[in-house]
């Protein structure tokens, strides 16, 4: 198995949010916050598709490449899950080297913010990456899902409902 960009980002939010995700319990289409980030995404960097290109790896699909340069961007609405970004891009940089492509950094890209920041990938990171997908893979595979933990983030969330439908 091969962990998406969104499982290796579900992997920092939330476990239960992972496994259900990755059990085919995807509430993403439901969530205006969702709409609007892809509207950010499609709406940003209107010459974007012209410059770079989209690109997949399995199924893993990284918003935008700057092959001339060899940078990979990842735009996201706000910067509140940071360092499940940073990792997302780790991740995909990661897995272009593994496709033989060396070399590649990523930019995070936070255009309401019109902030941008670097992201690279070091050898303690790779390290780490091979354990977080293992990490995936035994989440994603579990007969059970993760019990529900609160957090702050919770009510911004797409599964939101579906989490706390049983709660009091």
């Amino acid at each position: 198995m091969q962990a998406t960009g969104t499982q290796l980002n579900y992997y920092f939010v939330c476990h239960r949010k992972l496994w259900l995700f990755s059990n085919g319990i995807q509430m993403e289409h439901n969530s205006e916050l969702v709409e609007m980030g892809k509207l950010i995404h499609e709406t940003s960097y209107a010459d974007r598709p012209e410059r770079f290109q989209e690109l997949e790896i399995g199924p893993v699909k990284i918003d935008f490449y700057d092959k001339r340069n060899k940078v990979i961007h990842e735009i996201k609405k706000t910067d509140k899950l940071e360092e499940s970004h940073r990792w997302q891009v780790k991740y995909y940089i990661w897995l272009m080297e593994q496709a033989g492509i060396e070399g590649v950094t990523g930019v995070l890209e936070y255009p309401k913010l019109r902030q941008t920041q670097e992201v690279l990938l070091l050898d303690c990171d790779r390290e780490e990456l091979k354990l977080i997908v293992t990490e995936i893979e035994k989440i994603s595979s579990s007969e059970s899902c993760p019990p529900l933990v609160k957090l702050g983030i919770c009510k911004n969330c797409s599964y939101f409902d579906f989490c706390y439908s049983g709660e009091e």
